[in-house]
């Protein structure tokens, strides 16, 4: 039984982004998928790409969702 690449500890990873800034990591010699775009910077063991996804993807709502929750803060009431 082959084991998921995703699941070697001994892999490369990246980090990827994506327009809603929801984050996922990513072997390093996969190609990045449409509508991604890697970290720059960002390259090393699945630890070291974890631990950036962690201290960097604070808030797990997309952010068209954070951004339209930000504009009904700013909308006069309708009372």
């Amino acid at each position: 039984m082959s084991t998921s690449c995703f699941d070697r500890e001994d892999e490369t990873f990246i980090v990827l982004v994506n327009h809603e800034d929801q984050y996922s990591i990513w072997p390093h010699w996969k190609a990045v998928p449409s509508g991604w775009m890697a970290v720059d910077g960002v390259k090393g063991d699945k630890k070291t790409a974890l631990d950036y996804v962690e201290k960097n993807w604070t808030d797990m709502r997309p952010k068209s969702l954070r951004d339209w929750m930000a504009a009904q803060e700013d909308a006069p009431s309708a009372l």
